[in-house]
């Protein structure tokens, strides 16, 4: 049985290599501020993506991107302007995105562009 730290790293690695092959830029990964994590933030061109990963090996507690809520986002909102500021990322439209990865025999992605917005 998975652990569910293992589970997060493994979804995280998924989606990145995911991201990675449909032309994304990883940036940083697992940024920290006071206030929250940013799981991956890569770049299209013009545009800076902010994106949660969430894995799951099943829905028996519901899909993966229900568990962000509205509080989890204003933390993902907030820390992205925390770090737009520090990185100087300012010439950049930005977007939020879920990328919602089902582990198993047969491992799922699925990208959810524009999942929320400030």
């Amino acid at each position: 049985m998975v652990n569910n730290i293992t589970k997060g790293f493994l979804g995280e690695e998924k989606a990145a290599n995911y991201l990675i092959s449909k032309g994304y830029k990883i940036v940083d990964r697992n940024y920290r501020t006071k206030i929250g994590e940013i799981d991956i933030i890569a770049i299209i061109p013009g545009v800076l993506v902010f994106i949660e990963v969430k894995s799951r090996t099943s829905i028996n507690y519901g899909y993966p991107y229900e568990a962000v809520n509205w509080k989890k986002q204003d933390k993902i909102i907030k820390s992205s302007f925390i770090y737009i500021k520090q990185k100087r990322f300012n010439n950049y439209q930005i977007r939020y995105d879920i990328i919602e990865v089902y582990l198993g025999k047969k491992p799922k992605i699925k990208h959810i562009e524009n999942a929320f917005c400030r």
